[in-house]
């Protein structure tokens, strides 16, 4: 196991620039994310999850110190937000909702191989979101 010390850099935050910061607020609070409704309007938003943030910056904001920042393609990043559900209906109800909300559903639920029903949707800055429970 890697140790680190106090000099280290610790990671305690991811950030997502939004197009529609009021969209992306909307589908983050129905996966479960602890976001007040008076954030929808503001220039800087944080969900803190204890200790760890999940940070929503609308292009406006980031363009307010980066005026030449572009969005880069869709499917373009590694990266991807995994959310545990509580039971595998949860998983098809949380997708289902998401759906509704406008989110673009890349792997509808599934019962996956190793042990865990699983989805993919995208939110609403064309970012992957998996949602996962245990049991399939």
């Amino acid at each position: 196991m890697t140790q680190t010390n106090a000099h280290s850099p610790r990671l305690n935050a991811l950030s997502i620039v939004c197009d529609d910061l009021q969209a992306t607020l909307a589908f983050y609070r129905r996966i479960g994310l602890p976001i007040p409704d008076a954030a929808d309007d503001a220039p800087h938003v944080e969900a803190d999850l204890g200790g760890f943030r999940v940070m929503f910056d609308p292009v406006s904001t980031v363009r307010g110190f980066d005026p030449d920042w572009t969005r880069p393609r869709e499917g373009s990043s590694p990266m991807s937000l995994a959310f545990e559900c509580p039971s595998a209906d949860s998983v098809d109800s949380i997708v289902a909702d998401l759906a509704d909300l406008g989110a673009r559903v890349v792997r509808p639920p599934f019962d996956a191989p190793w042990g865990q029903r699983y989805a993919t949707v995208r939110d609403p800055n064309g970012n992957e979101v998996d949602v996962y429970a245990a049991g399939g």
